[in-house]
């Protein structure tokens, strides 16, 4: 097996986890989860 071959596998497994990320992050299911968490700093009352 070439190096190169081993780079490009490697490079194209990690656009498609960072695709899927993506798709993750602006996923509608997801929003009530993220404003849910962009609130927690506001919420504490010492």
């Amino acid at each position: 097996m070439d190096v190169n071959i081993l780079r490009s596998a490697v490079t194209v497994v990690t656009f498609i986890l960072f695709i899927g990320i993506v798709v993750w992050a602006l996923s509608k299911r997801r929003t009530a989860e993220f404003e849910e968490a962009a609130k927690l700093p506001f919420g504490q009352d010492d």
